[in-house]
């Protein structure tokens, strides 16, 4: 695990990325409850992604995109 610190700009995109994953969740009608069964994570988990308190790998969010039937790229782009 690297002990150098992280870039500055590193936790304001994963705060936006959680945003677009928050605002795509509620456009869709689903609870993080519900999101997070329909792609085979924790809620707590879903909701860590959301609040960029978690570093989500690429996996998850593979995850996350399929459940909420969007493409990857619409979820991380600035």
């Amino acid at each position: 695990m690297p002990t150098d610190p992280l870039p500055d700009w590193v936790l304001p995109r994963r705060q936006q990325i959680g945003a677009t994953i928050r605002a795509a969740r509620e456009q869709a009608g689903l609870t993080q409850i519900q999101l997070g069964e329909l792609a085979g994570m924790d809620h707590k988990t879903v909701h860590r992604i959301e609040y960029a308190v978690t570093d989500p790998s690429l996996t998850m969010l593979l995850r996350l995109a399929a459940a909420l039937d969007l493409p990857l790229d619409d979820l991380v782009r600035t």
